[in-house]
């Protein structure tokens, strides 16, 4: 039986095919015991510690840190008996970054290294390069010799380039052979330092054709690319009249120079984790369920006095009181009045669920999430609010299990601290509907018969058309409404 066990990938729940190594816990030689935590892994939910499947020595990690690895793919290798002597040696070895076996020296001094500096770009011949050597396309030699086309058919041989005085630094500029030429024109010699012999400057062919389409003289230009050759850009600043002639450049200050809009002023951010999912999930819901939004504005002056008054009570005290908890409580009330709220489209037929999954979307580091309080029906209040404030820093921690973000029936967006009024939400996947509560403000409001100040806010909710119509939407909306208005008076009412 071998001693080197190898641990794999696991799922972690809900399907995931994929996670990307946030950290190594530990390193090759560490010793480890069974459930030691090794790796912290987020998958397309959350960020998990995946603990150790054996104890013994850490052999090998196959996969440096930021790697997305597919599920069931080697991560580590563990010796699980270190006691039984040494190991014999394999032919290669994983490093802990997971790169490749280091090659040998007689293997690295084969290799050309390009030089990073003065490059040529494609298509330019000559020129020699930082420490003597000379500028050369990959798989080809280095060439003591002019650069030469194929003669075309009928065309006279081009004669030998004429000797450069020593010390005069140049590029030989190789044209097309006219054919049936009776002289042979000599090669043009172009100095690096910006001015041009017979006439020619270094540039591409394309480059060339644009000049000669857009009527600009390529000798009266100073390039801007490697060893002094005319690019595109040049060209297309001469048309428009932004480049002077080819005389020594003015200094200029970054006030007055032209904006740039290139690559080196743009940011690629790689899509993976649970900005993928969130991603996925959003269009897929949004171009399958056919959203419905409705808004409702309410007075919540006397729900914000009740909060007020349960803080002061001596056994709640300890307990972070929000407005998000009365709004969780309206939600759950709501729906023991309107079952249909609560579902699920599953094709042929509806599925309408006896418990409520209340999802709190929440939005982190990593992006957003929707954790859920398991029936949150069956709680009360108390126990309501404590599931809410674990739930919440449990996301703020980045450590939401994949778990509590799976089978969520019911969802509240709580786009109010962010100052906003409300919002269009969309649904997340299986779910029919989402309530967006937005910020609570003071506004004018006209209570009983006088213009007064008063606290209101503004809900938000998106429903899935296919379970819930029009009417159904409203009075579950409205009841929301109503006890948030007035919680007193709906708690005796409806409980």
């Amino acid at each position: 039986m071998s001693r080197i066990k190898t641990f794999n990938l696991p799922d972690l729940g809900e399907g995931l095919t994929e996670g990307e190594i946030l950290a190594w816990l530990v390193k090759v030689g560490d010793t480890i015991e069974l459930n030691q935590p090794i790796v912290e892994v987020e998958t397309a939910k959350a960020a998990v510690e995946i603990p150790a499947k054996w104890a013994g020595q850490v052999q090998a990690i196959h996969h440096p840190e930021g790697a997305t690895v597919e599920v069931g793919t080697p991560i580590i290798a563990i010796d699980t008996d270190p006691g039984a002597g040494p190991l014999e040696a394999p032919s290669t070895t994983a490093t802990p970054s997971g790169d490749l076996p280091t090659p040998s020296a007689a293997s690295l001094a084969a290799v050309e290294v390009a030089p990073a500096e003065g490059m040529i770009e494609p298509g330019l011949i000559g020129g020699a390069a930082p420490g003597g050597r000379t500028a050369v396309l990959v798989g080809y030699g280095p060439r003591t010799t002019a650069a030469k086309r194929r003669p075309r058919k009928g065309a006279v041989p081009a004669q030998a380039p004429t000797p450069t005085p020593a010390g005069v630094d140049h590029e030989v500029v190789v044209g097309d052979i006219p054919a049936a030429s009776s002289t042979t024109p000599a090669p043009q010699v172009h100095d690096r330092r910006g001015g041009a012999a017979g006439g020619l400057v270094l540039a591409k062919p394309p480059v060339r054709k644009l000049a000669k389409d857009l009527g600009v003289d390529l000798s009266t230009l100073t390039g801007s690319g490697p060893l002094g050759s005319i690019t595109r850009e040049d060209v297309q600043q001469a048309a428009s009249g932004s480049v002077a002639a080819a005389e020594p450049v003015a200094v200029t200050s970054t006030a007055t120079s032209a904006a740039s809009f290139g690559a080196d002023r743009e940011q690629r951010i790689p899509v993976k984790g649970v900005r993928k999912l969130t991603a996925e999930n959003m269009s897929r819901s949004a171009f399958t369920a056919p959203h419905v939004t409705e808004f409702l504005t309410v007075d919540v002056t006397r729900a914000m006095k009740a909060l007020e008054r349960l803080r002061g009570r001596r056994e709640w005290r300890d307990v972070r009181v929000s407005p998000l908890l009365l709004v969780a409580k309206a939600v759950l009330l709501a729906v023991k009045r309107h079952p249909m709220v609560n579902s699920t489209w599953a094709g042929d037929e509806i599925v309408v669920k006896e418990y409520v999954n209340l999802g709190i979307a929440a939005a982190t580091e990593r992006g957003l999430i929707v954790p859920n309080v398991k029936d949150a029906g069956r709680l009360s209040l108390r126990e309501l609010a404590d599931a809410l404030n674990g739930l919440v820093q449990t996301a703020k921690s980045g450590r939401t299990s994949p778990a509590d973000m799976s089978g969520g029936t019911l969802t509240i967006t709580n786009v109010g601290v962010f100052g906003v009024d409300t919002g269009t939400p969309i649904l997340p996947p299986g779910e029919s509907a989402i309530l967006a509560f937005g910020a609570v403000r003071e506004m004018p409001w006209v209570h009983k018969g006088k213009v007064k100040a008063r606290q209101v806010t503004t809900l938000g909710l998106s429903f899935d058309h296919r379970i819930i119509d029009g009417e159904l939407g409203s009075k579950f909306l409205r009841d929301i409404g109503d006890f948030l208005a007035d919680p007193e008076a709906a708690l005796l009412a409806w409980t």
